[in-house]
């Protein structure tokens, strides 16, 4: 068995990884694997300091969780110790489901299927391979475990999934204003009627939480530039999997090539144990593969599409509060057509629109409760002197259309 670890995280400082089954997942292949995908995929070309791993989060929302267990633990709040080491793996494993690029598999060449269900059935494989040594972990991911404030820690709306990533996404970004109070939310954490409260003395820090998701998802994952990029990236697989699909012949590693030339639906992730298994051998280093290659193929999408990322050329990004109309859309579509010398029904990849929205909070999921000193709890919503429901609930709108720049 090998010993405990200790990791120098940038962000928390030592992370301790006790010796047994939580570092013979850590050092399992599938999370290894987690050290070649980015956390903010093609964030870095906005902020060049967003390099990042999904492997590095794991590890930082592990370390909050087990300062959430001790908090918990001080304040009378029962979790034995086969709990707490199954809701810490549960926790490291969140994110095992995630392809290259985060969510660049779901809508192209594996469509339909969510890494939330991939990292269930890996930690399903997982569980296997260990003796069925996850299936507590397992049973608290699914939300399937008495004590449901366990998942909360999990996933919810202040989960340690978003506490860490807000905190090194803004760290990594250098976007201060992303920046969290998590060590002081966590020292507010309480558990009441099996429900994940916070001491009415933390609400402040709630409050500079909710503000700093809103301002990290406009500045950062919503960044103009971000969806230019995950919008080419997304077109150029696309263009790669229709071409694949017609028989022309791609340079790809064989993970790759699995995606591109099979047909492979939501029932065979599902149902064939070797896709799940040749998901796992694809990272990043695949799609950077692929793409400095396709840069020179014939086809003049998929080279325009290839060579726009691996020499930053990107797409123009342009945002109003109301849709494009058609005619302008059709406009831009005519001066690629005639820029490339293609046809104007082939500028579908050179060309897309997009609608994005987003909240600072949503009642009708997890709530988030302050719990007051006599015993009462109110939502976040109704307890705050800084915000007012309406406000909380507001989803902004907004409507980009990236196209190839002539």
């Amino acid at each position: 068995m090998q010993g405990s670890k200790i990791i120098n995280d940038p962000v928390f400082g030592f992370i301790n990884i006790p010796k047994g089954l939580i570092m013979e997942v850590v050092t399992h292949p599938m999370v290894q694997r987690l050290h070649r995908i980015k956390q903010l995929g093609l964030s870095s070309m906005v902020y060049p300091g967003a390099q990042h791993t999904r492997f590095q989060h794991s590890l930082g929302a592990f370390f909050l969780m087990t300062e959430a267990i001790h908090t918990l633990r001080n304040k009378g709040v029962e979790i034995t110790d086969h709990e707490a080491e199954s809701v810490k793996i549960a926790i490291l494993l969140h994110d095992v489901g995630h392809g290259p690029f985060s969510h660049v598999l779901e809508s192209t060449i594996a469509p339909g299927v969510h890494h939330e269900e991939i990292s269930l059935l890996l930690m399903k494989k997982m569980n296997r391979e260990l003796g069925g040594r996850l299936d507590l972990a397992i049973r608290i991911y699914k939300d399937e475990y008495e004590k449901r404030f366990l998942h909360q820690l999990v996933s919810s709306q202040l989960d340690m999934d978003r506490l860490d990533y807000l905190r090194r996404d803004s760290f990594y970004t250098g976007v201060t204003e992303g920046n969290i109070g998590s060590a002081r939310i966590i020292k507010m954490l309480d558990v009441k009627d099996d429900h994940l409260v916070v001491e009415s003395k933390g609400i402040y820090s709630i409050e500079n939480f909710l503000t700093a998701r809103r301002l990290m998802y406009w500045q950062v994952y919503l960044h103009k530039t971000s969806v230019a990029c995950e919008k080419m990236i997304n077109n150029t697989l696309l263009r790669a999997k229709e071409l694949a699909q017609q028989g022309v012949e791609l340079s790809v590693t064989p993970a790759l090539r699995y995606f591109l030339y099979g047909n492979i639906t939501r029932e065979t992730f599902f149902n064939d144990e070797q896709c799940l298994e040749i998901f796992t051998q694809l990272d990043d280093n695949d799609i950077w593969c692929a793409l400095k290659s396709w840069a020179n193929h014939e086809d003049k999408v998929l080279a325009t599409l290839s060579s726009g990322l691996v020499n930053r050329r990107l797409f123009k990004v342009e945002i109003d509060s109301k849709p494009f109309s058609e005619e302008y859309k059709d406009s831009i579509a005519t001066r690629i057509a005639n820029s490339l010398n293609i046809d104007k029904t082939e500028c579908s990849h050179l060309l897309c629109a997009a609608i994005h929205e987003k909240d600072m909070y949503t009642a009708a999921d997890d709530q988030i409760e302050i719990l007051y000193n006599d015993g009462t709890t109110r939502d976040i919503a109704e307890a705050s002197d800084m915000f007012d429901l309406t406000l909380l609930q507001k989803k902004v709108k907004k409507h980009y259309i990236c196209y190839h720049r002539v």
